[in-house]
Order: structure tokens, then sequence, then C-alpha cells
């Protein structure tokens, strides 16, 4: 496997954005959702669910998650307002560390993502970046406990490392 692509996002007063990068693996998984959804699970990220990315600036304080892209494409805008868009497509994987907006800018027709949080995470809020909860959700992004495998390729993978979980 190759290394992620990492980006890494600050606190804009609304949402938080975390001190753990942002992974973007390309091409990573098979450009299907059931076998993104069994990757996901043996790598204890069980699949949650099918859907796209919210077209409004959200974040969980209380979850890491991954998005795995089954088919189509998008651009997703990452970081909040002032963050960065990077296009996804048909075998990327994106993990998305607690407290990290993300907003769908443009997708093709038959966009499909796998979402999964990692040993299925009990609590997974749905937060808008609301500045009058600014210190509860840098409190609770980190209280969020690290996973212990990377979703793509497990315990070994580069998320344990990149991540120093």
């Amino acid at each position: 496997m190759t290394e992620p692509q990492t980006f890494s996002f600050t606190d804009d007063g609304a949402i938080p954005n975390s001190r753990l990068p942002l992974l973007v693996y390309r091409q990573a998984v098979p450009a299907d959702p059931a076998a993104i959804e069994r990757i996901f699970t043996a790598n204890r990220w069980p699949a949650a669910w099918r859907d796209s990315v919210h077209p409004f600036h959200h974040f969980h304080s209380d979850a890491h998650e991954v998005l795995g892209v089954a088919s189509g494409s998008g651009k997703v805008l990452f970081g909040g307002p002032s963050g960065q868009v990077l296009e996804v497509s048909a075998g990327d994987v994106v993990v998305i560390p607690a407290g990290v907006g993300h907003c769908r800018q443009s997708k093709t027709d038959d966009l499909l993502i796998v979402g999964a949080y990692p040993d299925n995470s009990a609590q997974r809020d749905l937060r808008r970046g609301n500045p009058a909860e600014h210190d509860e959700v840098v409190h609770n992004v980190a209280a969020v406990r690290m996973p212990v495998a990377d979703p793509v390729s497990g315990g070994n993978g580069p998320l344990v490392r990149i991540w120093g979980a």
C-alpha cells in the first residue's frame, strides 16, 4: 500500500479540526460497496452507512470517520470554510479525524460513499460549527479514543503510525 496523503487544518473558532491529520488513500480499495464494507469491518471499522457527503459544513466531535468511495466522484471541502477542496473518486478512502469539518461541494450522479467509525463508535454527533459550542466540542474531540487499526490495512497500517495510535 502506498502512503496516504496527509492534510492538517487549524481551529477556526467554529470548527475545531484536529491535531491529527486527515488521511487520503488514493485507489486503495475496490470500487465496490460490499468489498469496501468487508475491508472496513475486517479492520475494526464496521461499515455504518451508504450515501454521499452532506452538502453543508459539519463534523463529529465524538468519533473519527472513514469514507470509502464506492462509485463516482466528488469534491469535498475539508477543514471548514477556509479549508481545502479535495477531489475523491471511486477507490479512494478518506479518514477524517474527530473534529475535522467536511462539506460536499459537487458530485457525479453516481457518487456512493461507504461510511464507518472505528469499532462502530457508540456515539456519533453531527455538529455544524456553532461558535457557542466550541469549548464543548474541543473537549469532546480531545477525549475521542485512538483507533486500534487502519481501516484499509489493519493494525500495522499507516494510520497507526501517523496518528500514533
